[in-house]
């Protein structure tokens, strides 16, 4: 009767700079067989038998939605920019031609706030800023009164903080008009956003319907947690991963349904909630540093698969980086968790 030779593979983590510009690395592991000594081991029956810890640590895989199911931050900046040019919206420091932003300004905004809203309350305020610089230094010039200037500083960012556009007449001046602006602009971005996804030229990233069906195969419960607008979010996950997959997926949030964008952790907080698996036990993957901040706060592992915008960023809290997902397996995802549970 033939015999059975069992081995007992050690598990290892190594480090490798994955491009040459940057300081990402990310950990892989790497299977080594034990030596064996059988004379007869053409007439034996191999089997394998893995040490490692059980794939059970392993049980949700979640997924942000733009720059990782899709190249977005092209289209958004393109609707944006069509926002502002419909509406007019110009700048009191600027030419009288409407709002743009550069590929370079966006990349810096989109990386620093989550959100479409925060972005524009944070660039209008950015707007007042450098006008306020621009005043701050020619008072500083004529008079020495720190006092005066404090003043001028409120008078003029309750006059000429914010821009113009054709929804007022002069702009906003209130809190509410300040709102109505951001909620129209935004409204109407998301709109041409959508008529963008709908045209069929989008498509999703290398690797990602692969790997979502190999976690659903495999009994992985499978999430999409976005800080986009819900309704765009919607569109493009039926667009790009299908009707089906996201009908079965078993959950998905988006920016709607938490009160706090990322880098801010409650939207995976809440889909660990929803899941009904531990923080411990999901597996995120985000394309940038703020949704990287987010999985790590919630106390969740998290893989990156950078953008050419994000490629730069510090992910050292990642547990792997990738320049996208076309080479990566679910066994390589069950792999690296493992790693990590078992080093802690």
């Amino acid at each position: 009767m033939a015999s059975t030779l069992t081995f007992t593979p050690s598990i290892t983590t190594t480090s490798r700079s994955y491009l040459s510009h940057t300081k990402h690395s990310f950990r892989y592991p790497i299977v080594k067989l034990h030596s064996f000594n059988n004379n007869n081991c053409n007439n034996n029956r191999v089997s394998f038998k893995v040490s490692a810890s059980s794939s059970s640590s392993f049980q949700a895989l979640i997924f942000d939605c733009d720059g990782v199911i899709l190249e977005s931050e092209h289209l958004h900046r393109q609707a944006y920019n069509d926002a502002f040019l419909h509406f007019n919206v110009r700048s009191p420091s600027s030419s009288p031609q409407p709002l743009n932003w550069d590929i370079q300004f966006y990349d810096q905004l989109q990386n620093q706030i989550g959100g479409g809203k925060p972005k524009m309350r944070w660039f209008f305020f950015l707007l007042f800023l450098e006008l306020y610089f621009l005043v701050l230094l020619l008072l500083c010039y004529v008079c020495d009164c720190v006092l005066f200037m404090f003043l001028e500083f409120l008078r003029y960012f309750k006059e000429h903080g914010w821009p113009s556009s054709t929804l007022f007449e002069t702009p906003p001046t209130n809190d509410e008009q300040r709102a109505e602006l951001i909620d129209t602009l935004q409204d109407w971005k998301t709109e041409r956003y959508k008529d963008i996804i709908k045209s069929g030229s989008v498509k999703p990233r290398p690797g990602v319907l692969r790997l979502m069906d190999e976690a659903r195969d495999a009994g992985k419960k499978l999430a999409v947690c976005s800080a986009a607008t819900k309704s765009s979010v919607i569109l493009c996950l039926e667009n790009l991963i299908g009707i089906e997959r996201f009908q079965s997926l078993d959950c998905f949030l988006a920016g709607d349904d938490v009160k706090e964008k990322k880098p801010d952790p409650s939207i995976y907080l809440a889909a660990s909630k929803k899941l009904g698996v531990s923080e411990k036990n999901c597996l995120v993957v985000e394309d940038s540093v703020i949704g990287l901040q987010a999985a790590s706060k919630a106390g969740m592992s998290c893989v990156v698969t950078y953008t050419s915008s994000t490629a730069e960023q510090d992910f050292k809290e990642a547990v792997a980086i990738y320049p996208d997902l076309s080479n990566v397996s679910l066994k390589d995802l069950e792999l690296l968790l493992e790693d990590i549970v078992a080093a802690k």
